[in-house]
């Protein structure tokens, strides 16, 4: 797909001199992501597209002058393509998509390839539209996968929605929308499941790019999948992994995000294969203090550089490559023709943008948005999603089976380090106390409750370890990938305040000690999304970890720690709605362990 300017005869007069140019860039160095090569050029730009690129760089008369009704003078320093990332949750930064490019685009990313499968599996298709709505006229062009697992694991938790080829087939007829987001329900798709053969072929009717999640996914079982129709992985955590990938033609989306950071160990593992088109950068999930303290694709792209690539392969990767991933054939290059979607430099080896233009214009200047973003209200922005009642603090018990003794075996997820989204699943004597599970000799064990908020009423409670809490209720709409009302506690009166609070709030993050709310976090759009700028809620976020930390996560972001618990695609041990999931199982698990 190309993207089309406005008038392409325009385009050529002004290649041709015949009309002068909207804008010259002038006395840059240009980065040609083409063929990795540095040199003076000149950029003419007619409305959205650049109309000719004047250069000389091997010393054979190919310049000629720029005519345009204004310029902009490089001084000296570099011009390479506004970022595009590859793949990302809008929805983790916990921002409205106006106040992300407000975030991101002056740190030199002009398009994101966004799969908003966390408002679909809360509002369904209309959560997707409005994703849609709220994206149109930004300085950042966000294009939009359909949500191809809502929910993630059918049958193991229960979503707001249910997605099926019927709503693929609505979605891919949606404007901006470029093909299949991940297709995570991998053993459905190994076993030709009826349900993921019908939404992989809705996407491969329409010849659109089928976005891949294959974590771990190896030999036979990778070859399977990259058989059934999905192109690319951005869950690669190791280095055999991306080169395994690599070397089945699968484009790898080396990760930068808050969470999991894999762009170093996944650049390292590859930087010498002669060819790299085929990686790429992108975030996934970065969340709003990562976005302004550390940075966006431009951390992607320093991180791949540390690790061996050199500036020009990297920059490559975060733009050019990306562009052709997804289809996109003129963008992510500095060519005539093409979207100008540019940025001036004065590092490549740390991109840190000192001009950003979107389409031929100036939106951003030494780190700060110059353009004003539309103002405008959504009905979603209003809507209560919180479809759930507040529990007794009975339910929120876990009562012992009758004649078990002093103790009973129990089957508990334990998080493998502080660090790690990833939970061992192992069984464990737990005290019995006048009926019920005791573990209040035991600081390192945690009740967890997980309440369905989309009106089914299904709740699971159960035990984990390794939290890293002390003591108090932590609680969260933000739970991959169904999004249900997820709360850790040591006691149940602590949960039902947490509770409590989430549901006043419209969603959040909330942290609860001797029965008073420390910390809240309103997310009331959706039960995900602030209206908030991103200074502004990095403000509450950070007064949201210090509570959290007050209770004793020591994690380096404490508000991510309870985000995946529900999560049934991540090994090994998971909590959802409808009880205990065994992820390599793919099951339902007793609480009760057998003897």
């Amino acid at each position: 797909m190309k993207i089309e300017p406005e008038n392409r005869s325009a385009l050529v007069d002004a290649a041709m001199g015949r009309i002068p140019c909207d804008l010259a860039i002038r006395n840059v160095r240009m980065l040609n992501v083409f063929t990795g090569e540095i040199y003076a050029a000149e950029v003419g730009i007619l409305g959205t597209h650049i109309a000719c690129v004047s250069a000389d760089p091997d010393g054979s008369g190919t310049g000629f002058p720029v005519e345009a009704r204004e310029e902009v003078d490089g001084r000296g320093m570099f011009l390479i393509p506004g970022f595009i990332d590859a793949h990302v949750h809008i929805e983790s930064s916990m921002v409205t998509c106006a106040n992300m490019a407000a975030a991101v685009v002056p740190q030199g990313t002009t398009t994101v390839i966004t799969d908003p499968h966390e408002v679909a599996n809360v509002g369904g298709l209309d959560a997707v539209r409005y994703m849609i709505e709220s994206s149109r006229d930004l300085p950042l062009r966000v294009y939009v996968m359909a949500p191809s697992c809502v929910p993630a694991v059918p049958g193991l938790e229960g979503a707001g929605a249910a997605f099926g080829a019927a709503e693929m087939e609505a979605m891919l007829d949606m404007e901006r929308v470029l093909g299949l987001a991940e297709l995570m329900d991998v053993d459905g798709i190994l076993n030709n499941s009826e349900r993921m053969r019908g939404v992989i072929d809705a996407g491969i009717a329409r010849g659109t790019f089928l976005q891949g999640h294959a974590p771990f996914v190896s030999g036979r079982r990778l070859n399977a999948y990259l058989a059934a129709g999905p192109e690319s992985d951005h869950e690669s955590r190791t280095g055999g992994e991306a080169r395994e990938k690599l070397r089945l033609g699968m484009y790898v989306d080396a990760r930068e995000g808050g969470v999991s950071s894999n762009v170093g160990t996944v650049a390292g593992a590859v930087k010498d294969f002669a060819f790299l088109g085929n990686l790429c950068l992108c975030t996934d999930d970065r969340e709003p203090e990562a976005l302004l303290r550390d940075g966006h694709m431009n951390l992607a792209v320093k991180s791949a550089v540390n690790a061996g690539l050199s500036p020009e392969q990297a920059i490559r990767c975060a733009t050019l490559n990306v562009a052709r991933e997804v289809g996109l054939r003129n963008l992510g290059g500095i060519a005539p023709g093409w979207v100008a979607d540019l940025q001036i430099v004065p590092d490549l080896s740390a991109p840190k943008p000192v001009a950003v233009f979107h389409e031929g214009r100036l939106v951003a200047e030494n780190w700060r948005l110059t353009v004003a973003l539309p103002q405008r209200s959504f009905a979603a922005e209003s809507l209560d999603t919180m479809k759930v009642e507040v529990p007794s603090p009975e339910r929120l018990r876990i009562a012992a089976p009758e004649g078990c003794g002093a103790s009973v075996r129990v089957n508990v997820p334990a998080f493998d380090s502080p660090d790690t989204l990833v939970t061992a699943l192992a069984v464990e004597e737990i005290p019995v106390r006048d009926g019920f599970l005791d573990i209040s000799g035991d600081p390192d064990l945690k009740y967890v409750a997980i309440l369905n908020r989309h009106g089914a009423g299904n709740m699971a409670v159960g035990v984990m370890r390794g939290y890293g809490t002390r003591e108090g209720a932590v609680a969260s709409t933000v739970s991959h990938d169904c999004h249900n009302l997820t709360v850790v506690y040591d006691r149940p009166e602590n949960a039902v305040v947490a509770i409590r609070a989430l549901i006043a709030s419209r969603g959040g993050h909330c942290a609860v000690k001797d029965g008073a709310v420390i910390g809240l976090l309103p997310l009331p759009i959706y039960g995900l999304l602030s209206p908030l700028p991103c200074g502004e809620l990095v403000e509450r976020v950070d007064a949201m970890n210090a509570a959290l930390r007050s209770l004793g996560i020591a994690t380096k972001n404490p508000v991510m720690r309870i985000v995946c618990l529900a999560l049934p695609v991540i090994p090994k041990g998971k909590f959802t709605d409808r009880g205990l999931v065994d992820v390599d199982a793919q099951a339902f698990v007793p609480l009760f362990a057998a003897d």
